[in-house]
């Protein structure tokens, strides 16, 4: 374990310092550029959009593929992530949390509206698809297709829902009843047996528990914090400062920056809203919309949702408690701290029931993703025997989550979705072309006063697509 955790630990280094700095900055900026800033220029439309119901009642509504993904996004990424962030690289790396989150929106866009423009219709007349799709399809490269849609099995299904059952267990380490070598077996049995009885309940079981769950845990979570900033509000000035002033540190910043905040901002920033790694797009597939653009548009406004108001809600949270943080502090113990400062023990109760929601929603919502590439790398939805092997791993990856190292635990992860990002972001700017012109039709139906529907034949599409192409409902 000790050479495996050197190994991952220096590999994260060497890729958060040279190339998803490139990938993620550097692609966001080149995509809101190419869109005339779509995160901006359409926010007004990404909130009336998601309330649409879907085309068929039969399918998956904008608003159920916002949650399935949102539940993957607000996770625990969104509590110990922040406090792990500010703990170990201080007040800058918020600032950088931020950069990710709004110029990665547009590279939401960018990859949602493909996977609608490729998605695929099931047997039912439902839909299907993700990165690896438009890869196959738009790229004419399955190999490639099949590449990313093993990484992402890997990445979510056990990366992330390892990491995701470590946090939640540890959320119980400032208990008194907590035993290092029976509470994470405990804490394993429990979320492996929660998410046993969620996954086994198929895609539709998930969309409708995720879509009750999520938002009555991000308004309690997010009320909390409002309270504690709007008790030490005289502190938000200073809070400010330090964002900015620590952001650009550089003298700090590039003495160490492995650990700097700008590092432990684009990680944490792209863990938590998760923009352009290929993930959110397998959600955005699932949805019945009349147009690409409009769920382009909904799953832009989740990174929004994640990173700009959960997570700097956290912040500003743990900021304003008058606690200090040190490195030792990393992780769940920070949010205690600060909860505790100005709750006493309802505080400690608080935090531990919003990370078990958080958890178990990101533990569902990540194995819908795992599950939607396992069909796409059979070439068909598996047999049932196949299928109850996968989600019996991945309820024992739940089981022995808990009993990771915290190093291990998040550099496995990191490096994991740093792979995902470097097949996806290459292949979205490859593939542009078709999701600016959908969204340009998109803008000229609205200046138009219709409601936009979709054919592929307006972007002059040539690839063969599923949907778009025969006749459509006309515009109310």
């Amino acid at each position: 374990m000790y050479l495996y955790a050197k190994f991952i630990g220096s590999l994260s280094g060497f890729l958060y310092t040279y190339l998803l700095p490139l990938l993620l900055i550097g692609g966001g900026l080149y995509f809101s550029f190419k869109t005339n800033f779509v995160q901006l220029r359409l926010l007004k439309d990404s909130i009336k959009v998601i309330g649409e119901p879907a085309e068929d009642e039969k399918s998956i509504s904008s608003f159920q593929a916002l949650m399935v993904s949102t539940a993957s996004r607000v996770g625990t990424g969104n509590i110990v992530g922040v406090s792990t962030a500010i703990a170990l690289g201080g007040a800058g790396a918020v600032f950088w949390m931020w950069v990710v989150a709004i110029l990665g929106a547009a590279s939401a866009f960018i990859e949602s509206t493909l996977a609608q423009i490729y998605k695929k219709r099931d047997k039912d007349g439902g839909s299907y698809g993700g990165p690896a799709y438009y890869i196959e399809n738009g790229l004419k490269n399955k190999t490639l297709g099949m590449i990313f849609a093993v990484i992402l099995i890997v990445t979510y299904m056990v990366g992330f829902n390892m990491l995701a059952a470590y946090n939640v267990s540890s959320s119980f380490s400032t208990y008194s009843f907590w035993n290092p070598k029976v509470t994470p077996i405990i804490m394993g049995i429990i979320l492996a047996a929660l998410t046993a009885l969620s996954i086994f309940g198929g895609g539709k079981k998930l969309s409708q528990i995720t879509s009750h769950l999520v938002p009555i845990m991000s308004v309690a979570y997010i009320i909390v914090a409002i309270v504690v900033i709007i008790k030490n509000i005289t502190m938000i000035p200073g809070i400010f400062a330090d964002i900015f002033t620590q952001a650009f540190d550089f003298k700090a910043i590039f003495g160490g920056f492995t650990g700097s905040c700008v590092m432990l901002g684009l990680k944490r920033g792209l863990y938590s809203n998760e923009a352009g790694i290929g993930s959110a797009p397998n959600a955005a597939a699932a949805a019945d919309t009349s147009h690409p653009a409009k769920q382009g548009l909904v799953q832009m406004m989740s990174v929004y949702l994640d990173t700009i108001i959960i997570c700097t809600a956290t912040a500003f949270m743990l900021l304003a408690s008058g606690v200090v943080p040190t490195p030792e502090m990393a992780g769940a113990p920070y949010n205690v701290a600060a909860l505790q400062a100005n709750f006493g023990n309802f505080g400690q109760y608080f935090f531990s029931f919003a990370l078990f929601l958080f958890g178990f929603t990101t533990l569902i919502g990540n194995y819908f993703y795992a599950e939607s590439n396992l069909n796409y790398v059979l070439g068909k939805k598996p047999n049932k025997t196949t299928l109850t092997i996968f989600r019996v791993v991945a309820v024992l990856v739940v089981l022995f989550g808990p009993k990771l190292e915290f190093g291990v635990a998040w550099d496995t992860a990191d490096v994991l979705m740093a792979f995902m990002a470097m097949i996806n972001i290459p292949a979205i700017f490859m593939l542009k072309d078709s999701a600016i012109k959908c969204m340009k039709d998109y803008s000229e139906q609205k200046r138009a006063g219709k409601n936009p529907v979709f054919k592929a034949s307006s972007i002059d599409l040539k690839d063969k697509v599923d949907f778009w192409q025969d006749t459509v409902k006309a515009n109310k």
